[in-house]
């Protein structure tokens, strides 16, 4: 059953405005990751997938990460849309945090953006902004959404949202 969306103020988009199946935006926005006290990551080649109830989640390019910041992860995960995702563990300074951060090496027709590109879990790193402006994580143990002050749900992930 679909929630009551919250109300969309000035500047602001509501997730029960993205589509589904997800779309891809490539955006003119600056992306910023921090990890053990180092900036493993500061790019504005930036592309997002938005899907209803979900906050977006940032894909970035591979080669914009800090040299050793990624190294391939444990295991694997399908996406009835993008495709068959691999898993990074992230390190920065003394940091190692495993499967923080997955790739999807060949994505399913209508994802080709995201060839070479990687999602990062907030919630697994010291932070995050966007603009300039901290990430909140997007509720849930499995959801890798970013959550900004110019996004509003309620988000998928919060507690009684698993039939959404």
């Amino acid at each position: 059953m679909r929630p009551e969306p919250l109300p969309v103020g000035p500047g602001q988009e509501s997730v029960w405005d993205y589509p589904r199946p997800p779309r891809l935006e490539r955006v003119a926005r600056r992306v910023r990751i921090r990890l053990g006290g180092e900036v493993i990551v500061d790019t504005d080649d930036v592309v997002r997938v938005l899907e209803t109830s979900h906050p977006p989640v940032y894909y970035l390019p591979i080669p914009a990460f800090a040299d050793g910041a990624l190294t391939p992860g444990e295991g694997s995960s399908f996406c009835e849309f993008k495709g068959g995702a691999a898993y990074f563990d992230v390190s920065g300074g003394e940091q190692v945090r495993p499967r923080a951060a997955w790739t999807y090496p060949r994505p399913a027709a209508g994802f080709e953006q995201l060839a070479g590109r990687v999602a990062v879990y907030p919630r697994e790193m010291d932070g995050c902004t966007v603009d300039g402006v901290e990430v909140v994580a997007q509720p849930g143990r499995f959801y890798g959404g970013w959550i900004t002050p110019d996004i509003v749900g309620p988000f998928k992930g919060e507690s009684g949202s698993l039939g959404w």
